[in-house]
């Protein structure tokens, strides 16, 4: 890539770390030399980019700072829209809305009229299903995560049993044909796993999670990744 293009690739490395990240991290990153790299960021804060840091300790972004649009790549592009179809083929109607809205503020916000091009890029998500049924459960739970407030939910296990428990939700995750929440149960004080098609009723309290959301989704990998080497 020519030198404009390798300026704007280390502009969105920046971007895309929140802590200071090293010279030869940002090299490795961008296939230059730690040489080159330490140019390339002389370069950007010459021409009023507001980079902290300096060479052997790390570079960061002030905070607010946002770059003017730009033209994406044919392989960004793509990746956005196929992207935000999928996500647009979840039963997650509130998702779905806003990555259609996220799609057409990319097209209209960009020097060049993406519309067409968003419009023709042949790439589809396969859903798995016949028929999306929307779950409502789904944006309670996510408003939940964003709030850190804790869910009251009507459990039904595989044999038919139903108990209610409180729950401190860490992550969402949708398959092709169903969602999962990992999360901290007050009921069992250990982190469970329940599927979203088995809760009969969901309800948002005013009660806090006894920890960040953070410190919990740390812990669930620990415990995830502990999980897996017992067994094998």
């Amino acid at each position: 890539m020519d030198k404009t293009e390798r300026l704007f690739a280390v502009m969105d490395a920046l971007r895309r770390h929140r802590r200071p990240v090293t010279a030869a991290a940002l090299a490795e990153e961008q296939g230059v030399s730690v040489r080159t790299l330490y140019r390339d960021v002389q370069t950007l804060i010459g021409l009023g980019a507001p980079i902290d840091g300096e060479a052997g300790v790390g570079y960061m972004l002030k905070p607010g700072f946002f770059l003017p649009p730009l033209m994406f790549t044919p392989e960004e592009l793509e990746a956005l829209v196929l992207g935000a179809r999928w996500v647009g083929a979840q039963p997650d109607d509130g998702l779905g809305a806003a990555a259609r809205n996220a799609l057409a503020k990319i097209a209209t916000a960009s020097p060049e009229d993406l519309r067409d091009r968003i419009n023709d890029t042949g790439l589809w998500p396969v859903a798995v299903w016949t028929e999306k049924k929307p779950m409502p459960v789904l944006g309670q739970v996510r408003l939940a995560m964003r709030t850190e407030k804790a869910i009251l939910i009507s459990y039904e296990d595989e044999a038919g049993n139903s108990t209610e428990r409180t729950i401190w939700p860490v992550q969402l995750a949708y398959y092709e044909g169903k969602q999962t929440i990992a999360a901290w149960c007050c009921l069992r004080t250990a982190f469970r796993h329940f599927r979203t098609d088995r809760i009969i009723d969901l309800t948002v309290t005013d009660q806090r999670y006894g920890k960040r959301r953070a410190v919990l989704e740390r812990e669930w990998r620990d415990t995830w990744h502990e999980d897996r080497r017992h067994l094998g």
